[in-house]
């Protein structure tokens, strides 16, 4: 299994951007499905983006198309999110996420993956 690390997380006013990062380590990554979920306090993991395998292909929730934007670089083993144009509700913990063994229709479910980071902290205030 990969091991995966977030960074760029903060504290930013409502209308600003961010841009997560997660590196990971181990072999055969560009195998792996990958996605960012969050999750507020109280509430459960919520899929934000991600990419099938290594199809090219981004999934975003409702709530991220149009200001968020996934990426990835299998060489550098890294996955990005850029996020523009944030709301006070973006406001949890980030995690990227990355699976072997997922199939396309539970991308969108965190049971589906195995890897995880330990999350990177966003709050976007008002």
């Amino acid at each position: 299994q990969v091991q995966l690390v977030e960074s760029g997380g903060g504290s930013v006013p409502a209308g600003d951007s961010l841009r997560l990062s997660c590196e990971a380590s181990g072999r055969d990554f560009n195998t792996y499905s990958v996605a960012w979920f969050r999750q507020s306090l109280g509430e459960e993991h919520e899929f934000v983006a991600g990419m099938f395998r290594n199809y090219g292909k981004y999934a975003y929730a409702d709530s991220a198309k149009g200001r968020f934007t996934m990426s990835r670089d299998n060489a550098k083993k890294m996955i990005y999110l850029q996020m523009n144009n944030l709301k006070p509700e973006d406001t949890a913990v980030y995690y990227c996420a990355a699976s072997r063994t997922l199939i396309a229709s539970t991308q969108r479910l965190s049971s589906a993956y195995q890897s995880w980071g330990r999350g990177t902290q966003v709050t976007v205030s008002s």
